[in-house]
């Protein structure tokens, strides 16, 4: 680990966003904690600060023992002001989704006019909140999507450069502001493990919190819709519900008692390891899903959606299997489960894919390119 930095003193990137980080939660904190590592051992000097305020927990000392300055701050009063002390060193600030970024975008600007700023998006909000408007055919949503969008797009107009996680956000943004500054950093996966081999796993593995619309949505049509067609050709096969519970309960996966709903673990692999398919039956959605990334660099193959791929290079039959109707998800489930040829195929091609597309030092040329390279370090 790098000595502690100079504040006030040497150039320092700032990172804002909501809360501080809990890698062991979603897949954006696993994101945005190993961006930040992969800064740090750059040369960066960076300090990350949430919105939100507090920086007490465990997983703000997670953040310091991987060499990230995190203050030592009380609430969002004391945020601001810590920023504004060091403003003269500032080179750069990368924000992080809309609603944070909305309301720190104008106050970086203001205070520190030398620094870059970075809105990134971690994924287009108005992307996925469209897409659930249209699959559930909502007016209200409709409303919240168009807002959403509106104020993305503004954002993307102040900042100096946006970042979004794929070609799809980026060739979408790229439509509607041909002059922006767009540019793809991904997820980032550190882990590359075979896990256990095919003859010692058994069933199957969602991964997801189920406060997050997407997840939800795809609980319960897996439970309803899929899961019941996959245990008909499958007996015994269980099906394991890994992630934080929602506020309301999934009714379907609730009531099946072969359907195994764990809510949040502090340690997901043995699950990556030990159960032999991962299934990703997202019906909407935006971004990289970390779900998909997560097993494939495990060696665990995956069943997804066309939306829970999108984006990630991944080939039907090569890198995963890919169906959107439950009827089709089940066969190919199905047909995953019991072919041990396939399934080596699709476990080493997945574990390749992630290491080209989805490693640290993908994302740190793309990043290194946005903020110039670290001064003084």
């Amino acid at each position: 680990m790098q000595p502690a930095p100079a504040w006030g003193r040497d150039p320092w990137v700032l990172v804002v966003d909501g809360a501080v980080p809990a890698p062991d939660r979603d897949s954006g904190s696993v994101r945005l904690h190993n961006l930040m590592r992969a800064l740090v051992s750059a040369g960066y000097r960076v300090a990350f600060v949430p919105d939100e305020g507090g920086t007490g927990s465990a997983n703000a000392d997670q953040l310091r023992a991987s060499g990230i300055h995190v203050p030592r701050l009380r609430g969002s009063r004391d945020t601001a002001a810590w920023v504004r002390r060091h403003r003269r060193s500032l080179s750069s600030a990368i924000l992080c989704r809309h609603h944070t970024a909305g309301h720190w975008l104008a106050f970086v600007r203001a205070l520190a006019p030398q620094a870059t700023i970075v809105f990134d998006t971690v994924d287009l909000h108005f992307l996925r909140e469209g897409r659930e408007a249209e699959l559930h055919d909502d007016r209200r949503l409709r409303r919240r999507a168009e807002s959403t969008r509106r104020r993305e797009l503004g954002l993307v107009d102040q900042a100096d450069t946006t970042w979004v996680v794929s070609s799809i956000e980026r060739d979408l943004l790229l439509e509607i502001r041909p002059a922006a500054d767009i540019r793809i950093v991904s997820n980032i996966i550190e882990e590359d493990t075979p896990g256990l081999p095919f003859e010692q796993r058994r069933d199957l593995l969602f991964v997801g919190g189920l406060r997050h619309p997407p997840n939800h949505d795809a609980v319960e049509w897996l439970a309803r819709d899929i899961y019941p067609l996959i245990r008909e050709a499958l007996p015994g096969v269980q099906l394991h519900l890994v992630g934080s519970p929602g506020t309301t309960p999934t009714t379907a996966a609730s009531t099946d008692p072969d359907i195994r709903v764990h809510g949040h673990v502090p340690d997901i692999a043995p699950y990556l390891d030990g159960c032999r398919l991962a299934l990703a039956p997202l019906r909407f959605g935006a971004g990289v899903k970390g779900k998909v990334n997560l097993s494939l660099a495990h060696g665990q193959p995956v069943v997804a959606t066309d939306c829970a791929v999108e984006g990630m290079h991944l080939r039907h039959g090569t890198e995963v299997l890919v169906a959107s109707d439950a009827a089709a998800f089940a066969a190919e489930v199905v047909r995953l489960y019991g072919d041990s040829g396939l399934w080596q195929r699709l476990s080493a091609n997945g574990r390749a894919n992630v290491r080209r597309h989805f490693s640290p030092a993908v994302a740190l040329e793309v990043a290194s390119a946005t903020l110039g390279p670290p001064r003084d370090a």
